[in-house]
């Protein structure tokens, strides 16, 4: 029996030391977030992708403009090099089909953030740099401008955008 009770008496001191209780809950923690410098990476396989993986730029952004952090957009310093089958949502041609997220991108540049299209992409899908949109810049390569980013300390963010099979009621 004293072996039961030591057993006992030690999980409930491991219990209590790691705060673990049925009635204690989670919370929520304000990281001290503060001015960020973020280079995203899109290069997808289907160009319907883009309207998901501009969520993560959102997701970045509209925490840190909110309270309790306040950083007003101009302090985010943020990059999105495009160079997979996404690159026609930016051509001009195609505004009709891809408009949500062109002007989502639109806004976003308003904002500050910088969009720029791999030249060698541009050239293997045979667009000119006026095929695109006032707010893209095209750069010569992107893996080399992904590696100069980065090598000027800017946080690497390659979204995956998964095709969702689920609604969140059915997985809840």
């Amino acid at each position: 029996m004293t072996y039961l009770r030591t057993v006992l008496m030690f999980m409930i001191a491991v219990t209590s030391l790691t705060g673990w209780a049925e009635d204690k809950l989670s919370r929520i923690v304000e990281t001290p977030y503060s001015e960020q410098q973020v280079l995203y990476d899109f290069y997808f396989d289907n160009p319907e992708k883009m309207g998901n993986a501009l969520f993560w730029i959102r997701s970045l952004m509209n925490p840190l403009m909110d309270a309790p952090y306040n950083i007003a957009p101009e302090f985010l310093d943020i990059v999105v090099v495009i160079h997979g089958t996404e690159i026609v949502t930016v051509a001009r041609k195609n505004y009709d089909k891809y408009k949500d997220s062109v002007e989502r991108m639109r806004y976003y540049a308003s904002l500050g953030v910088k969009f720029k299209v791999c030249g060698i992409a541009a050239h293997d899908y045979g667009y000119e740099t006026d095929a695109f949109y006032e707010f893209i810049e095209v750069v010569p390569s992107a893996i080399t401008e992904l590696a100069h980013w980065q090598l000027q300390g800017y946080a690497l963010i390659t979204p995956t955008v998964m095709e969702k099979r689920f609604s969140i009621e059915e997985i809840r």
